[in-house]
């Protein structure tokens, strides 16, 4: 990226990124963390409905395809879309390492615009651990993984409990969320950024 800040350079000391052995395996859909996810969840009617899936090391992959409803120009993704949409691919690399984060810093660079019914098709990896700090990259591309280049991002994720969520989140979805009888899907509704 260009003029990426301080805050996204690992510090001397950052270790490289290690795929928990419980980790989905390589090709495996990541699948939503959560329904109501504006990013990946099916109860959004609107939302990206973004597909991740586990790449080798600690990358994932992931695709959306640009709707009516994500335009901001006429005829053109809305750019806050387009950061959405890396910030949940991103956020899907937590899964690989086994942690809840959430995103502390993304810096995005547009490149080219992306018009509407344009699959988009992502690429991320974590690139270094400092402590809790998630060091991480992604790009997005128009029509195809080796297509033009459209969007990019750096991101700095925070490894945070589950408290983080509880005590913040509205007290009715947090409930809803925890009463969940399926303990796989109550467990994922608190392991990805908010």
């Amino acid at each position: 990226m260009s003029g990426t800040s301080a805050a996204l350079t690992p510090p001397a000391d950052a270790i490289a990124p290690v795929r928990h052995p419980d980790a989905p395996a390589p090709g495996e859909l990541i699948g939503a963390h959560y329904e109501h996810c504006f990013g990946c969840g099916e109860g959004q009617a609107h939302g990206l409905h973004l597909a991740a899936r586990a790449g080798e090391g600690v990358s994932v992959t992931a695709e959306f395809t640009v709707r009516e409803a994500h335009q901001g120009a006429p005829g053109l993704a809305h750019g806050g879309v387009l950061a959405t949409a890396l910030d949940e691919t991103l956020g899907s690399l937590n899964w690989l390492l086994r942690v809840i984060a959430v995103t502390g810093r993304l810096e995005t660079d547009f490149v080219r615009p992306v018009p509407l019914g344009t699959v988009l098709f992502l690429e991320a990896e974590v690139t270094a651990v400092a402590g809790r700090k998630i060091y991480s990259r992604a790009t997005g591309r128009i029509g195809g993984p080796d297509g033009p280049v459209a969007v990019r991002a750096d991101a700095l994720f925070i490894e945070v409990k589950v408290d983080h969520f509880i005590d913040n989140g509205r007290p009715e979805e947090i409930r809803a969320a925890m009463n969940d009888p399926d303990q796989i899907r109550r467990a994922r509704a608190f392991e990805v950024n908010p």
